[in-house]
């Protein structure tokens, strides 16, 4: 490569990982080209993306991180899921990929600026989506209301119920 194609390189590389909100580092050999190809169009459909990157580049792009284990994940074909909006569907494709898929080994992964480890990755990829935990929030708060509506109205049904019975006994 030449020099300047490197610096683009990196410079490409620090912006999508300032960009990114996980990055999830795989070793991927042993994936044919177009198991690489379905991964990456998985991880489009969940606003990630996948690139194949020189293990040389990603050192540069990381230097000023100060994330030393990450660097000792370097060795062999890296490639690195960048997922943008949801952390957890990102590392639910990588995940669930990874266990159709033998080759595919989770190195570890940048969460927030903190290295996280393969277990962490696998223990986020089993949360809720967003969606569903956004959901389980608006039930928990609605079923107080629900239950005091609940209770507010017991006094008026028990008046329309003594109505209803006088009603009956006079009519």
């Amino acid at each position: 490569m030449v020099k300047e194609g490197k610096v683009q390189a990196v410079k490409d590389l620090k912006d999508k990982i300032e960009e990114s909100q996980i990055l999830i580092l795989t070793e991927y050999r042993g994936l044919s080209v177009s198991e690489l190809n379905e991964l990456r169009k998985i991880l489009r459909g969940g606003s990630a993306e996948f690139k194949v990157i020189k293990n040389t580049v990603i050192q540069r792009a990381v230097a000023d991180l100060e994330l030393t284990e990450l660097k000792e994940l370097l060795a062999g074909p890296t490639g690195i899921a960048f997922g943008f909006k949801d952390v957890v569907a990102a590392a639910k494709i990588v995940v669930d990929f990874s266990k159709a898929h033998e080759h595919l080994k989770i190195k570890g992964a940048v969460l927030e600026k903190r290295f996280s480890k393969e277990t962490e990755i696998k223990a986020l990829a089993e949360l809720p989506s967003r969606e569903v935990l956004i959901a389980q929030v608006v039930l928990g708060i609605a079923a107080p209301l629900r239950g005091l509506q609940t209770v507010l109205s017991g006094p008026m049904r028990s008046l329309v119920y003594a109505l209803e019975a006088v009603r009956k006994t006079r009519g």
